[in-house]
C-alpha cells in the first residue's frame, strides 16, 4: 500500500505542502524499493534517504515555528522526536532481518505512513493555520 497526499493533507502553507508531497514520495520510494529488490542495501539506502529528508523538513517546519512565534513548538519537537524513534527502530529491524519483510513494510505503513497522516492533519495544520491567522488578522 502507497501512501498519497491527498486533500485531507493540505495544510493551507505552501512550503509545507510542498515537503510533505516529497516526504510522502520518499516513503512511496521506501516501499517500493522494499517490493522490486528485496535486499538490506537497497532498503537500507532508501530508509537512509527518508531519514535525511524527514530531518531537513523538521528543520524546515521548526525554524518556521520559531519565526512565527507559535505556542506549541516544544510538544510539535516531541512529536517530530518521535518519528526519528521509529526510523531508528526501522532500521535495527532491517539489520536483525537481514532485508525488507512483509513485516518491515507493514511497520512503515503503521508507524510511518499513519503517523505523518495523523502528524499532518493535527499538528502541521495548526502550525499552518496559526501562521495564516497571525498573517492575517488584520483582514479578519
Amino acid at each position: 500500500m502507497y501512501a498519497e497526499f491527498d486533500d485531507t493533507l493540505v495544510t493551507g502553507d505552501e512550503m509545507i505542502d510542498s515537503q510533505h508531497r516529497e516526504l510522502i514520495g520518499k516513503i512511496n520510494d521506501l516501499l517500493r524499493s522494499c517490493e522490486e529488490n528485496a535486499n538490506l542495501r537497497a532498503a537500507v539506502q532508501m530508509l537512509n534517504y527518508l531519514a535525511d529528508y524527514t530531518e531537513f523538513h523538521f528543520g524546515e517546519e521548526e525554524k518556521l515555528q520559531e519565526k512565527i512565534g507559535y505556542p506549541g513548538i516544544a510538544e510539535h519537537k516531541a512529536k517530530h522526536e518521535e518519528l526519528r524513534k521509529t526510523v531508528e527502530e526501522l532500521h535495527g529491524m532491517l539489520e536483525d532481518q537481514e532485508g525488507p519483510t512483509p513485516e518491515f513494510v507493514e511497520q512503515v505503513n503503521k508507524n510511518v505512513t499513519e503517523w505523518l497522516y495523523y502528524h499532518i492533519k493535527t499538528f502541521d495544520r495548526s502550525v499552518a493555520e496559526y501562521k495564516f491567522m497571525r498573517d492575517n488578522g488584520d483582514r479578519l
